[in-house]
Formats: C-alpha cells, sequence, structure tokens
C-alpha cells in the first residue's frame, strides 16, 4: 500500500448465502458495561483515527452517544469482563472491536461471524461494511471470510 492509500476506506460486500457458524454468544448491549465499552472502543480505533487525523481522537466521551446505537450493539463477555463487540445495522457491520489485551485469539473473526449470522437470521441480502485501508489486519480478516471491495472512497 502507498502512502496515499492509507487515506482511503473500502465498502466491503459480502454476497453469499451461506456463512460459518461462530463460536461465541454475544448479548444485547448491557449498560453496566458502558464505561468499559467507551474505553475499550477508544482504544481500539484511537490509533487510527490519529494516523489519519480524524478528529476527535477518542469518539467516545459522553454515554449518550454509545446509547444511541445501544439497540443495534452486541457484546462479547467473557468470565464477567467486556471482550469485544459489533454493531449490526440492518445489513451493515459496524464498530467491530476487540480489546487490546485479547487481540490475536480469534474473537474479532467471531465477532464478524457471530454478526453476519445475526444478519443471516433476518434475511438473506448481501452483508456491507465499511473499512479503514489504514486498518490492514481489518482488510486481510475480512477478506479472508470472503467480502470483497466494492468501492473505495477518500477520506481526506
Amino acid at each position: 500500500m502507498n502512502e496515499n492509500e492509507i487515506y482511503y476506506a473500502y465498502e466491503m460486500i459480502y454476497d453469499k448465502a451461506a456463512v460459518s457458524e461462530s463460536n461465541i454468544e454475544c448479548v444485547g448491549f448491557d449498560k453496566t458495561y458502558i464505561q468499559d465499552y467507551m474505553a475499550i472502543y477508544n482504544e481500539a480505533f484511537y490509533p487510527m483515527r490519529k494516523a489519519l487525523d480524524i478528529k476527535p481522537f477518542n469518539w467516545y466521551s459522553e454515554e449518550n452517544a454509545v446509547l444511541e446505537k445501544a439497540d443495534d450493539t452486541y457484546m462479547l463477555i467473557k468470565d464477567g469482563k467486556l471482550i469485544g463487540a459489533v454493531v449490526c445495522y440492518g445489513n451493515e457491520i459496524d464498530d467491530l472491536f476487540v480489546k487490546a489485551s485479547e487481540q490475536g485469539k480469534g474473537y474479532g473473526r467471531e465477532l464478524l461471524l457471530w454478526g453476519m449470522n445475526h444478519i443471516r437470521e433476518k434475511n438473506g441480502e448481501p452483508i456491507t461494511l465499511h473499512v479503514a485501508a489504514w486498518n490492514q489486519g481489518a482488510c486481510a480478516l475480512y477478506q479472508s471470510i470472503g467480502f470483497i471491495v466494492i468501492n473505495k472512497e477518500k477520506i481526506k
């Protein structure tokens, strides 16, 4: 990827009917974890937002902003601790993140598959997501599942 490529976001689509099963169970947004959610979300997205100069670097500072999307947010909780989360808006996967100390253990893949299966329970329409080209790990994960890039937009 050349230096200017990092300033792009990809729109990706998964248009297959079948989705691999997930090995986790997520729960609907639980307000008792709201402070952890905000901290882990900000920790996950800060490096990208800083590198791309997207302000504010820490997106969540107010609980109300989190609560606005709570109905579409699903959490992975293990041993009473928030590991990660995924947001499913209609047919779109959004705001998928895993706590830094839990990364590299397959939770991102499992959250993605869980979200995709959650969407598939409602319909068979293509599943979409958006990802910054800067986030090469996420891009590779999505492509390994079967997502393809259908559009590229300049962020800045």
